[in-house]
């Protein structure tokens, strides 16, 4: 029987905002994989989608002033184009939010639901009395309660990075308006996923992929295992089964539209989609290095505790840094797809050559233009181009195409090598390793040609001459089709200067060794063009101009002297009375009695604060600020608070208004 089809996922891009470098770190090796496994004979599936549920998605458009359905099919669009242009190509590229996946879904969680799997409980989640809504994600933030740094809903993004369930954030505050939340009551459903830890352990010493996805995960299990909450409270998403009121967690739907999407590609191809998620199969998890928990523990337990076949294997690549600091798109640490390098004209692939050859796979991808345009230069210009603009050119000059020679048996011999080389680098996920080795063979071509020198020897020597450049058209042969998966758009018109006129990528790479077809070679051109000084210059200068504009937007408040602090006259004060300003929804006008005097100051608190609950408030005040009229009130002072939601500060012990503060 037929094994089931190699079938290869990328996790899915999140349809908030557009693609950069990061991205690409993911699903320019997956399809470079797929290209080489297709023509190493394999039948390759590569399915992904956009992932279009959640708050963060719930939030933007709600910013945008649009849907969240309109903003997912927007961003949508701009991935699925964007992929095209750097010739990643999927059989299906979905969207999280069709029905395949809300029906795929919902069958699954009614499966583990079936299965004693998921239970509920309640839960003191975050709401907001203000928006009267519950604060699911990202619509909360607060106080790690592991770490105490600042957090979000859903984790700890800033300290320790550790996952957060509703409820586990302290001093929440609502993202949206500010207001102080407080923690009420409501029914949640939670996986089991603690019950997993033996079937998690043996997954993880037998799954394929690479170190980083297999070993984090085994000390994340070893060191605790909590079951997950999988609904939230939102109306964006997919319905619980059962619930008009939640919805699935985000993390729940988007890998279970790996299936939905294998089901649509299966459905326009006639095939079985249940070949490749049903019992043994070979999915493979094209992931980035931030997502490892939730495809290497919570994906793998999901599908077991449904009764669908596990992952084969998780690729996990390495993180991007930009010019030595983290990759950061709200410091400028970016580099976008399109506005930065597509629209540009700079080829895609160049971009593929540089991801796939800089570093291995599950290292630090440090990106630099200075970097990218000696790599260019130096590999796949000097090496690659010269060798074959020097053999085709030499060719068609001197012999009008092919000479009729047998290659040499030594360099079939040095092809076979590196076929074999290549061919385990690629399928242990070591495309820098691969790549180089295909590198190799073309410096073995230039240092032979160089050597032989065939346009001297055809002087006193033709039919020496012949075998010299019959060998070398063997090797541009043999480098075209390893190439390919690396850089398509390049190697197809490298093949047809050969004289082919058919599609590379339809021949398989065992053809490398077979003698070239004696057709007339077309006459030759400069494979690729050098990355410029200035050229790169100008990039470079756009990187630093995003940098300096975002620190501009993040500057660092200037260091006081002690003699600068002591101009400040701080006092205790107590508020005599609080009354609404006015014609307005922010401002109080308050009467503070700041010892021996009364002050009238305007502060901008009334969304937090009912003014009865200010009256007898002890408060910290700045008395020597110049006057100021706000909404036509003069306000002759400032009271102090912290943070969006105006903390007072006030004494920790009871002292007389006007007490000096030092």
């Amino acid at each position: 029987m037929n094994p089931p089809p190699l079938l290869v996922t990328c996790g899915l891009p999140y349809t908030n905002g557009p693609c950069h470098l990061g991205h690409l770190r993911t699903y320019v090796p997956a399809d470079a994989y797929v290209r080489y496994m297709r023509r190493a004979g394999e039948e390759v599936v590569f399915v992904c989608g956009s992932d279009n549920h959640g708050t963060p998605i719930v939030v933007s458009a709600e910013e945008a002033g649009t849907s969240p359905r309109a903003l997912s099919e927007r961003y949508h669009r701009h991935f699925e184009e964007t992929f095209q242009r750097m010739g990643v190509i999927f059989d299906r590229f979905g969207m999280t939010d069709d029905p395949a996946t809300h029906h795929r879904t919902r069958a699954i969680v009614s499966e583990l639901i079936k299965n004693g799997h998921v239970y509920k409980q309640i839960v003191h989640q975050a709401y907001c009395t203000k928006c009267k809504r519950f604060l699911p994600d990202r619509y909360v933030e607060g106080i790690c309660p592991h770490c105490g740094t600042a957090a979000r809903g859903d984790e700890c993004d800033q300290g320790c990075g550790k996952h957060l369930e509703p409820g586990e954030i302290k001093d929440p505050v609502c993202k949206v308006c500010g207001t102080k939340a407080e923690f009420r009551d409501q029914e949640h459903y939670f996986f089991r996923l603690s019950e997993f830890k033996d079937f998690l352990l043996p997954f993880l010493d037998n799954v394929k992929g690479t170190t980083n996805a297999k070993n984090y995960a085994i000390g994340w299990i070893r060191e605790d295992l909590h079951d997950w909450c999988i609904t939230r409270t939102l109306e964006w998403g997919v319905k619980f089964p059962g619930r008009d009121d939640l919805v699935v967690y985000v993390w729940v739907d988007a890998p279970i539209g790996y299936i939905a999407f294998t089901e649509e590609w299966a459905k326009n191809a006639g095939k079985d989609w249940k070949r490749c998620w049903c019992g043994d199969n070979r999915v493979t998890h094209f992931i980035g290095g931030d997502i490892i928990y939730h495809h290497s523990i919570f994906w793998p337990a999901l599908l077991k505790g449904a009764g669908y076949g596990v992952p084969h294997a998780i690729v996990a690549s390495g993180m991007v840094k930009v010019d030595d600091h983290k990759f950061s798109k709200s410091r400028g640490y970016v580099v976008w797809t399109n506005e930065d390098y597509l629209d540009k004209g700079l080829p895609a692939d160049y971009l593929r050559y540089y991801l796939l050859a800089y570093t291995s796979h599950t290292k630090e991808l440090n990106f630099s233009w200075k970097v990218f345009g000696e790599r260019i230069n130096n590999e796949v210009v000097n090496i690659f181009g010269n060798f074959v603009y020097r053999t085709l050119f030499l060719a068609h000059k001197e012999f009008g195409g092919i000479p009729s020679c047998t290659v040499d048996p030594a360099i079939i011999a040095e092809i076979q090598k590196s076929l074999m080389n290549v061919d385990s680098l690629m399928r242990e996920y070591e495309f820098k390793g691969a790549v180089d080795g295909i590198m190799a063979l073309a410096a073995f071509g230039n240092t032979y040609i160089q050597t032989n020198a065939p346009w001297k020897l055809i002087k006193t020597d033709r039919n020496a001459a012949a075998q010299v450049i019959t060998n070398c058209i063997q090797i541009v042969k043999a480098v075209t089709l390893l190439i390919e998966p690396v850089m398509p758009e390049k190697a197809q018109v490298c093949w047809n200067m050969l004289g082919y006129k058919d599609t590379l990528a339809d021949h398989p790479l065992s053809e490398a060794a077979e003698p070239v077809a004696e057709t007339g070679i077309l006459p030759p051109a400069p494979l690729f063009s050098r990355m410029e000084e200035p050229q790169i210059a100008e990039l470079e200068a756009l990187l630093q101009k995003r940098v300096a504009e975002a620190d501009r937007k993040t500057e660092k408040i200037p260091v006081l002297s002690f003699e600068d602090f002591q101009k400040l006259d701080l006092r205790t004060g107590r508020v005599l009375a609080a009354e609404p300003v006015r014609k307005s929804n922010k401002l109080l006008k308050l009467q503070v009695d700041i010892g021996g005097e009364t002050r009238q100051i305007v502060a901008g608190m009334q969304q937090f604060y009912k003014p009865e609950d200010l009256v007898g408030k002890d408060v910290v005040v700045v008395t020597n600020l110049a006057p100021a009229k706000i909404f036509g009130v003069e306000s002759n002072g400032m009271i102090l608070a912290a943070g969006d939601t105006a903390s007072l500060l006030t004494p920790l012990k009871p002292v007389e208004p006007g007490t000096k503060i030092r």
